[in-house]
């Protein structure tokens, strides 16, 4: 579960981590009244759960009453990518001496939390990944041993922070570990985190990703899904109890699990396309899942093609190219399937598929053959 900036810093707060003082206003009158509260120069932001919002004009800076009105009523409402803004954050505009990173997630192949440090802060991060990657200390955490005040100040020295905001930082990289442990989160990151002039560090932004599976521990979440914004595919998918991410690419993703769904995300990218969006049929691809399935990936009108990739463990391939097939006779499809299926019994299941492949419903041997030809048809060009 995302949360928006506003929700991210009353999270932070809750572990001492220093934001700027604001508030949250969904009309304009308040969004003004606010802005004389906390003083001008003042910052409105727009709240969307997608990046570039200053780009798209979401954040302005209002130096008085008619400007503060003026930007307040110009972002509420805002289409921002598709997503509508119905709330602003407003706080003091800070000033800024310098900008900063840090961020904690869970880097799966090593097994451990991930700290991630730069002096490079206040800009794409994966920009500076890709064009100055030993600009990012990458330090990992033994969740069981945590992360001490000492290490904390060695990676964030190692980072090349400036003298006056190590202590300051190195304090609230350890607060923010805190957060992301005791507050069962899938990613806590800061940017930029910054240093004021007089030498004070606090978080400028907050970003938030919880841990859906954890819920169960945390009531108060229930305020936090109360603001969830969904598009129709993710809405739709919620409905038919699917595990559906929305994304932008035009390659309509279906895996039964969710390292086989991000793997197939990733063998899709390798061969040059782009996931339209992330599909975990779960243990069960019988008839009725995966009609649900084709039904979510139908109301994308990006998706110009749609590869199943399908690994039959305990449930067998040929049940499940049977739910495939019967799946199809309930769905009109508008692109193009590519399948793949391996595992137990998956030379039953292609003989089951094989009498119905066409133009429109394709079958590979390997999950690198169904990529390569879904992405050549999403893309236009020939089946490979």
């Amino acid at each position: 579960m995302d949360l928006f900036e506003y929700q991210g810093k009353q999270f932070f707060a809750q572990y001492g981590i220093p934001t700027s003082p604001g508030g949250v206003a969904d009309t304009v009158d308040e969004a003004v009244a606010i802005t004389e509260r906390v003083g001008y120069p003042a910052v409105i932001k727009a709240q969307v759960q997608v990046g570039g919002r200053g780009k798209a004009g979401g954040i302005k800076i209002a130096n008085n009453l008619q400007e503060a009105k003026m930007y307040a009523g110009n972002i509420l409402g805002m289409d921002i990518k598709g997503h509508v803004v119905k709330r602003v954050w407003v706080e003091h505009a800070s000033d800024i001496e310098k900008e900063y990173y840090a961020s904690f997630t869970l880097d799966r192949s090593a097994k451990l939390h991930l700290a991630m440090v730069s002096a490079k802060g206040g800009v794409d991060i994966e920009e500076v990944a890709a064009t100055d990657p030993d600009a990012i200390i990458r330090y990992h955490v033994n969740p069981l041993d945590g992360i001490t005040i000492s290490e904390a100040r060695d990676v964030v020295a190692r980072a090349g922070i400036d003298e006056p905001a190590i202590e300051g930082v190195s304090e609230i990289l350890v607060k923010l570990y805190d957060a992301f442990v005791k507050g069962d989160a899938d990613l806590v990151e800061i940017n930029p985190l910054i240093l004021t002039p007089d030498h004070k560090v606090h978080a400028l932004d907050a970003k938030v990703t919880l841990d859906d599976a954890a819920s169960f521990r945390h009531p108060e979440w229930e305020q936090y899904r109360a603001t969830q914004e969904y598009d129709g595919r993710e809405k739709l998918a919620k409905e038919r109890g699917l595990n559906y991410i929305g994304l932008d690419g035009n390659v309509g993703i279906i895996a039964n699990g969710a390292g086989l769904a991000m793997s197939t995300l990733d063998v899709v990218n390798q061969v040059g396309g782009k996931a339209a969006n992330f599909l975990d049929l779960g243990g069960g691809a019988d008839a009725n899942t995966m009609t649900s399935a084709l039904e979510v990936i139908n109301t994308d009108h990006n998706v110009k093609s749609v590869l199943i990739n399908i690994f039959g463990g305990i449930t067998r391939c040929d049940l499940i190219a049977n739910g495939i097939i019967e799946a199809l006779s309930r769905v009109e499809l508008k692109a193009p399937l590519v399948i793949r299926l391996d595992g137990t019994n998956a030379q039953e299941a292609r003989t089951i598929i094989e009498p119905y492949v066409s133009d429109k419903l394709i079958i590979r041997p390997t999950m690198l053959d169904a990529a390569r030809t879904a992405v050549s048809m999403a893309n236009g060009g020939d089946v490979k």
